[in-house]
């Protein structure tokens, strides 16, 4: 299952955990790579200090490449694009801004560097600041997102640039990962499938929320704000969406969300806290381990398209 991505960044699958946030932590990162993925710490708006601690404890872990998903956004970000390179961490992915200022110094030091993007705008700039590749995001994913659907976004993406596209949002097996192949993406990044592993640090009852979901349990909130980010219904979606619906302020929908995520992630509370979860939650079905997970997903994608000839 050799691809441009797994030569690039030195797995043995183009298999990518995504970096999310109060979920993607040195545990989860390091199973993921052992496992022959590309683990991924989440540094969010984290203080350096605990950004540095996870990456010295993943590498107690495995002694695989594994990276770190850098907010730009973060009042850390600039000691936290210094710490990377300074660890040695070998693949750096962003979001929430522009990379370009940090790129000099990451690639003295190697890191090879994948923004996130969501649109094609976005990724021709990216290529042209020095990305060694993009992850195409579609709005299908759990978190914040943009408006375009994989099944658009990749293919044009793939079209516009001359370095590797990663896909994301909507895939849960190989199926997903077949067609992210046939749409001309290089390899994919999965999260919502990951959060319920054994491996992951993440509450019980989030879990549970997730692997008890249906198709239609997903919302969107914050539309109206220009900062649409997606979950899974529950108490605090509904009132999100209702104050939305009767023009509340910014401020005041800001202040129902605020320190949600690690209300469900941490403290467990699935109806008031923001269970951040893709569409295909409802694809989701039981907690296996990083490898057991992993390793069928590269069954299910080889049995699909194997010797079609896009493991190139």
């Amino acid at each position: 299952m050799q691809t441009e991505v797994t030569r690039l960044l030195g797995i043995e699958y183009p298999i990518i955990q995504g970096g999310m946030a109060w979920v993607a932590e040195y545990h989860l990162a390091s199973a993921v790579s052992n496992a022959g993925g590309l683990g991924l710490i989440g540094a969010a708006s984290a203080p350096c200090k605990w950004v540095r601690e996870q990456i010295q404890e993943a590498k107690k872990l495995t002694d695989r490449p594994f990276g770190v998903n850098i907010m730009l956004m973060s009042p850390y970000a600039d000691e936290v694009a210094k710490a990377v390179a300074q660890e040695g961490v070998k693949v750096v992915t962003t979001g929430a801004g522009n990379p370009e200022k940090y790129m000099k110094m990451w690639k003295e030091a190697g890191v090879k560097v994948i923004p996130v993007v969501a649109s094609v705008a976005l990724a021709k700039r990216m290529e042209r600041c020095g990305a060694d590749a993009v992850v195409a995001e579609g709005c299908e994913a759990g978190g914040h997102i943009g408006e375009n659907t994989t099944m658009a976004l990749v293919p044009q993406i793939v079209d516009a640039v001359n370095i590797p596209v990663i896909a994301a949002g909507g895939i849960a097996d190989g199926r997903g990962i077949a067609a992210a192949f046939m749409l001309g993406a290089k390899g994919v990044q999965m999260g919502t499938h990951f959060v319920v592993t054994k491996e992951s640090q993440v509450h019980e009852n989030y879990k549970d929320r997730i692997i008890g979901a249906k198709d239609i349990d997903s919302r969107v909130t914050g539309r109206t704000t220009g900062h649409p980010v997606r979950a899974l219904r529950n108490d605090m979606t509904k009132k999100y969406i209702e104050l939305e619906n009767k023009g509340a302020s910014f401020e005041e929908l800001e202040e129902l969300t605020l320190g949600g995520l690690r209300k469900a992630v941490v403290e467990g509370d699935v109806k008031n806290g923001s269970v951040m979860a893709g569409q295909i939650a409802g694809m989701v079905k039981e907690k296996l381990t990083c490898k057991e997970l992993i390793d069928k997903l590269v069954s299910e994608t080889d049995a699909l398209i194997k010797g079609a000839g896009f493991y190139v």
